[in-house]
Formats: structure tokens, sequence, C-alpha cells
């Protein structure tokens, strides 16, 4: 009677039966044909449970094939994407990307399995949802975000998860450790926003701050205290160093085409809150209401437990809740409600008129234009108040410079 081949004894006496049998040469179909047959696939079970063959090494497997089809290292080029990084996956230096993978699992037949081991398996099933084609990788590169290493911006599009999973992967593919909260318009490039806001993170992780944060720190006379800075010339400026001070990361970054983002608020890797401003408009008045809407968000509905992260477009009306606490608190921080009705500016605003109310309170005269051009729904009015082209200045020489890595 036949038995399973439990351990090495009855291995090695299933493997003296077979040499027996075969010696006889048994036809099929026969006791001896069919014992035969039976005892080569419980030894072959055995031996694959006992003995293993592992696997070769991604860099192995591409060797191998390169040896079998006569390849040289120029010939791997139209799978991997250069000659720099068929060097660097050869020598260990670079892990293979999802896009690699592919390209040699259909153009030379090595096995996915293979070209997978020792990669995160899970990384690659994550970077599989995105469409890298659709991140506006020209408008990166001409921005500074991005170093193209190819010759052409055509190879760059090709290419560009090579370029971007790194850092798009590391800080914004997580959708389960946060909330998104998109104030915008229909028309916003999701792709864009990703970018962007990887790039915030990038910034801020970059930039480690030295100083504590205090949550319950961060309230509405906090706010206030930032506002009264307006009052300087150098008020923007100013009111980046108090937040550094206060382990609040601001970072000004440009807006991509399709985000129309005037700012946001969102938690940084060292757990520390981030207010991102893009300038779009670079007018004091827009300044400084953006940075006291994402101070309230900070203050109001920011929790790094949840990961929550607000996307703005102040241009938009929001009937969201979160977005309406986060205009109240800022409106009253700028300019409270009890001074506003005392001023009656909304309906004699002559420029005296707003100047001395500004002195009045220590802000800037941007302040209380932006909110009448606002309340008032004109735009064309109080025009020299509202601090034309006096922001991105005070930030554009100290912005930080750090690059996407790959």
């Amino acid at each position: 009677m036949v038995k399973i081949i439990k351990n090495d004894k009855e291995y090695k006496s299933a493997l003296a039966e077979v040499e027996t049998l075969i010696e006889s040469d048994p036809q099929a179909g026969t006791e001896d044909g069919d014992r035969l047959e039976l005892l080569a696939l419980l030894i072959s079970t055995y031996e694959d449970t006992r003995y293993p063959i592992e696997m070769p090494s991604p860099i192995e497997a591409i060797k191998f094939r390169m040896e079998q089809l006569g390849l040289s290292q120029k010939d791997l080029v139209p799978y991997i994407g250069s000659r720099s990084k068929v060097s660097e996956i050869l020598t260990g230096k670079r892990s293979l990307s999802l896009k690699m993978i592919r390209m040699l699992n259909s153009g030379l037949g090595i096995d996915a399995e293979v070209l997978l081991k020792e990669n995160d398996l899970d990384s690659y099933q994550q970077s599989s949802v995105l469409d890298w084609s659709k991140f506006p990788i020209s408008s990166m590169i001409k921005m500074g975000w991005v170093i193209n290493p190819f010759k052409s911006l055509a190879e760059a599009k090709i290419y560009a998860e090579e370029i971007l999973s790194g850092s798009i992967n590391a800080v914004d593919h997580q959708p389960a450790l946060y909330r998104k909260n998109v104030r915008s318009s229909a028309t916003l490039d999701t792709y864009a926003l990703i970018a962007w806001r990887a790039k915030v993170l990038e910034i801020a992780n970059n930039n480690r701050l030295q100083d504590a944060y205090g949550k319950e720190a961060v309230n509405l006379s906090f706010i206030k205290e930032i506002v009264r800075l307006s009052y300087f010339s150098e008020g923007p400026h100013l009111a980046k160093e108090f937040l550094k001070k206060n382990g609040i990361h601001f970072i000004y970054l440009p807006q991509l085409p399709k985000t129309h983002l005037d700012g946001a608020a969102m938690i940084s890797n060292d757990g520390k809150p981030i207010v991102a401003l893009t300038l779009r408009y670079n007018r004091l008045d827009n300044f400084w209401f953006s940075l006291c809407h994402e101070l309230a968000h900070i203050s109001l509905h920011l929790s790094e437990a949840r990961q929550d992260i607000f996307f703005d477009d102040l241009d938009v009306k929001s009937s969201n809740k979160a977005e309406k606490e986060a205009d109240k608190m800022a409106n009253e921080a700028l300019i409270s409600k009890k001074d506003w009705e005392k001023s009656k500016l909304k309906e004699d605003h002559k420029t005296r008129r707003v100047l001395e109310f500004s002195n009045k309170l220590k802000i800037s005269p941007a302040i209380v234009a932006g909110r009448i051009r606002y309340l008032n729904n004109n735009y064309r009015i109080l025009a020299r108040l509202v601090g034309h082209a006096e922001v991105r200045k005070q930030f554009e020489n100290n912005q930080a410079k750090s690059l996407f890595r790959n």
C-alpha cells in the first residue's frame, strides 16, 4: 500500500523502490506502472514541501534572461528607461518601478512574481490606482518642482510614474488615513491637487520645526494677535515667523493649473499643522483672510488623529458647516462684528475713513478695504488699498526649493 511520504526515511525508501521499478520498465496501466506513477507524484510533492526551490532575485532573473537572449545593458533601455537606470537596477541601487516590471514581463517574458520579489507589493497595488499620465508633469517641471532626467518633455510624460511615484505614494496615496474637505469649483484637477499637496508636505518634511505646538493655543485670540502684525509693511513675513515660533508650518507654494486654490490646512509628518497658501491674487487683503481662514480650520477642525485636510478656493461660497465656521472665525479675527457694525463703512467707505478705521484698530487698511469690496460685491472700489503685488515678494527670495526625489 502506497502512503504519503512524511519524513526523510520514507522518502529514501520511496526513491529506492522507484529505482527498482524503473529498471523493470513496467507498462503504463499495469499495477507496477501505476505504482511507479503514484510514487513519483508523492516524491515530487515531498520534495516541493521539504526542499523548496527559492525564486531567483529580480536582478538574477533579469541577468539570466539577458544571457539567454544575448542582450547587453543597452538592450534593456526600452524596458527600464535609460542606461543609467539599467545600471542602477542591475547593481541594486534602484528598485524596479511598476512600469518597469510590466515592460520586463511583457517584453522579455520574465515572471512578474519574480520581479515583484523583495519589493512592496502593497505599494505597487496602490500606485496602480493612479493614472500617472494625468499628473501635470510639464507644469511641475516648469515650476522647478521636479527635474526632468530625459531629453524631452515627451519622454518625461512617458516615464511620469518613475519621476513622481516615490514622493506621491509616500505622502498622498493613503486615503484611509485622512479625509479630504475640498472647497472648490467643479473644474478642479484632482491630480494637480494631489501633486500640490505632495509638494507642500515635502517642503514641510525638509524643514522640520524645533518649537513645540500646542493645539489649545490656537484660538480666536491667537489669530487676532497675528492679524495685528498686518499693521507693519513686513506683516506677512512676520506672520510666518510668528507661526514658526508656535510650531506651525507656513508654506507658500504657487498653485498648479486647474486647482483654483487660495490655501489649505493639513498635518505634516511630524504631527504639526501646516498652513499652505498659493497667493494666487498676490494681494494683502486676500493673504490675511486666507491665512485666518486656514488657522480657523486648525483651531476648529484639524485633528491629527483623523488626519483631516482642507483645500480652499475662497472665491466659492460654501454651505459646508466647517467652511462657514472657518469663515466666521476668520472675519471675527480680522475685524470684530461689534467694531464693524459701529464703523458703518459698508455704506460710507471713503478712503479717509478706511484709513482712520484701520489705524484705530492697528491693522492693515487692506483688510478693511477687502471687507468693503466683498460685502458690496464691487471689486473696483478701493483698489489702491488692497495691497496689490505686496505679498509674494516677501516670500519668494526665501522660498524653499526642495525637489521631488526619485
